[in-house]
């Protein structure tokens, strides 16, 4: 019989395996295990605060719609001074449209009261804000414009209003409008005619928009179609 070398079998390496992982879980467990247990700890803690956060945030923003309501109630019954200061505690709203709607309503409560300075400076802070609504965003830049229209140079109008003023977008006739009136400022009588007549083609400008872009455009020397008057027929 044969004698061959002595080699170790699968089974006694893999028992040698298992001791050496054993060990160094062992060690490692020593050496970290108390860093590991702490930011375990610091994981869940940051797990809660921000689930409690969150709730605590939708509570918040419950409270000041129900706010909100209240204020637009007092303003139906003519008490513009207690909305006006409920107002302004939710201008630091941590909510952005919460803030968004209390600005544009102490504008239009400024604008009423003939106070073009304060609706300015509300509806601007409204622009600026990079965390307010888009549509909010864009309806206090063209309300902004249209307060300062006069003391601000055609070329800022146009540039401020060009994303707005396209066919397609939700406010060009609005903007398109105020952008014509920059180029008749500048002396281009024909881009303006241009512009007057695409808001008159229009269908979703509004009617009286629509019918005097056409009136311009054509003191311009540019052919533009006035919409038809609504029919007066019932069927």
């Amino acid at each position: 019989m044969v004698l061959t070398p002595d080699t170790p079998n699968e089974s006694f390496l893999r028992e040698v395996d298992e001791n050496l992982r054993r060990d160094q879980a062992r060690d490692f467990a020593k050496k970290y295990g108390g860093w590991l247990i702490a930011a375990v700890v610091l994981f869940l803690a940051a797990v809660g605060g921000w689930l409690y956060w969150q709730q605590y945030q939708q509570k918040q923003a419950e409270a000041q719609s129900e706010q909100l309501t209240k204020i637009y109630t007092q303003i139906g019954a003519g008490q513009t001074k207690q909305a006006q200061q409920s107002l302004q505690g939710l201008e630091s709203s941590g909510n952005s449209v919460v803030r968004t709607l209390a600005l544009l309503t102490e504008a239009a409560i400024a604008l009423d009261g003939n106070d073009r300075t304060t609706a300015a400076a509300k509806y601007n802070a409204v622009a600026n804000d990079s965390h307010a609504p888009q549509p909010y965003r864009d309806v206090a830049l063209i309300r902004v414009i249209s307060l300062q229209f006069d003391q601000m140079k055609p070329e800022d109008v146009i540039v401020k209003l060009q994303p707005l003023a396209k066919p397609g977008e939700p406010w060009f006739g609005t903007a398109g409008e105020l952008t014509a009136m920059a180029y008749i400022k500048q002396g281009n009588k024909a881009a303006a005619g241009k512009l007057f007549a695409a808001i008159a083609a229009d269908n979703n400008a509004p009617l009286t928009l629509r019918n005097r872009s056409a009136q311009i455009a054509g003191t311009l020397g540019v052919d533009a179609v006035a919409p038809p008057p609504p029919s007066s027929q019932q069927e």
